[in-house]
Formats: C-alpha cells, structure tokens, sequence
C-alpha cells in the first residue's frame, strides 16, 4: 500500500519533520527563557491588549484560554483569545504575544489586503487539503496495478489522478505561503505599538520581543517548508509511475 511504499524520498519527509521540530524547539525554548523576565512596565499579557484595543478604538472581549501559547484573534466572534502564559503574565514574552495577536485584530479592521486574501481563500485550501491525499493514493494504486493501468500516449489515468492530487496539495502550500506576510506584519505592528505606546521602554526589552516574535515567524515558515518538501515528493512518486 501507500502507506508502506518506501523510497529515496522519504528523505523529504524526514528533512521537513526535523525543520519542524527545530523551529518548535526553538520557538519553546524562546518563549520560555523570556516568559521568565518581567517587562518593566509592570503590565500583563490582558492589560497591553486592552491598552492596543482602546488606542485603535477597537470593541474587542479579551478572554483567558487555556493552553500554552494558543493565543489567537478569531475575526468570526470578534473575540481576542489570550492563553494562561500570557493573560496574566507580565513577562515580556507575554507582552510579545499579546501584542501581535491585537496586529492580526488590526489588520482585519484596517482590510489589510494579505489577510482578506488569505481568508478568501481558506474554503478553497480546504478542499485541496482534504481531496490531495486520497487523490494521490489512488493514483498510486491504478498506476502500479499493471492489470488496471490504462494507457493513454505517455500518461496513464493513474498518473493523471495523481497529478490532481498534487494541484490540489499545492493549494495547501499555497495557504501557507499566504499566511508569511501576515504573521510578518502582525508582528512588525506589535513591535511597534509597544515602543510607541512606551509600553516597552528599553532597547533591550524590544530586541527581546524581536527574538519571540522571530522565533514564532519560523515555525510558519518552517511548515511552509515542509509541505513544500512533500509536495516535492509526491512530484517525484509521480514522475516515477509515469512511463
């Protein structure tokens, strides 16, 4: 089966797995290290969104999840979402977090372009994401059943399926890539909004939420690198099963 086809290109697989785990790795060990040093301002995770909230004339609940770092802005209750290690913290990782979660708040009231493209097209990302997989397996399957393979010039129906399924996994890669210049820019809007509002007041504690900010940025684009290694290797799977 599938599942149990193996290959050189599992190597794609594996590479992705361990940038994952080391944009994870660092991104925890980030948070972590900074979610120990208090800001001082004195404020916690809670009292800086409200502060960006009202600076923005913004009406927007803020409510204590729970979760470690499971901080979000949900534009379909219009509701900030701020976990147990920022809600209450005063660290400075906290105060990083709360402030880039109130960016994204910003940037659907504001229409920035990036995030109305992004969620416009979310529905269609979906349905790759969730048609891809199935798509590929039975392609694998008709194209190495040497009874059931249909030959058509150069192209069998079974590499054809395939190769759907593969337009259709590039709409998820395409998704990600999409969602960069936003976790980007909602980040760049924290930064600056904590050093204007005097929020943060030292050049220390700004390069300090640089670092959480950067580091949370890598783990999309480490994502974002896996896919794009998995896509690359189902191209690889297909192109082997074509002739």
């Amino acid at each position: 089966m599938f599942w149990f086809y193996y290959d050189w290109t599992y190597i794609l697989v594996i590479i992705g797995i361990i940038i994952s785990l080391i944009a994870s790795g660092y991104m925890n060990s980030t948070f972590k290290k900074y979610s120990k040093i208090k800001a001082a301002s004195g404020l916690t995770g809670r009292d800086v969104a409200e502060i960006i909230m009202r600076n923005n004339n913004l009406n927007v609940p803020i409510t204590p999840i729970g979760g470690n770092l499971t901080d979000n802005f949900d534009p379909r209750y219009n509701v900030l979402n701020l976990s147990q290690s920022t809600y209450g913290s005063h660290s400075i990782a906290a105060l990083g977090v709360a402030a880039h979660e109130c960016g994204h708040a910003i940037q659907h009231n504001t229409g920035y372009m990036p995030i109305r493209l992004r969620n416009a097209f979310v529905p269609v990302a979906n349905f790759g994401s969730k048609i891809a997989l199935p798509l590929i397996i039975i392609g694998f399957i008709i194209s190495g059943a040497s009874d059931v393979s249909v030959r058509m010039g150069r192209n069998d129906i079974g590499y054809n399926i395939m190769m759907v399924g593969i337009i259709c996994f590039t709409l998820a890669l395409a998704f990600q890539i999409l969602t960069l210049p936003v976790e980007f820019n909602a980040s760049a809007r924290g930064i600056n909004i904590l050093c204007d509002t005097g929020i943060i007041r030292t050049q220390e504690e700004k390069r300090a939420v640089k670092k959480v900010l950067t580091a949370a940025a890598l783990t999309y684009v480490a994502a974002a690198l896996a896919t794009f290694l998995q896509l690359l290797r189902f191209v690889l799977i297909a192109n082997s099963r074509k002739d």
